[in-house]
């Protein structure tokens, strides 16, 4: 799952790869940010952890599952 978030006075997102699913990321980002918690912590799918201010969240786009490649390697 591809998550990008912006952060406010940055030029850049952070883009990531998760393991959880997209309810998942909805529901543990949305419940720091209403419940005023200072920091998030989130997972990359290699087991990194990142943590984000949530004040400073400007944008979260949640992408769809990771599809299956298609075709021949070569």
């Amino acid at each position: 799952m591809e998550v990008r978030i912006g952060i406010t006075q940055s030029p850049r997102d952070l883009s990531f790869e998760s393991k959880q699913s997209a309810a998942e990321l909805t529901a543990s980002i949305a419940k720091a940010v209403e419940s005023g918690q200072p920091l998030i912590s989130l997972q990359d799918e290699k087991g990194k952890t990142i943590l984000i201010p949530t004040s400073q969240i400007a944008f979260v786009e949640i992408g769809a599952e990771k599809a299956r490649p298609v075709g021949f390697i070569a």
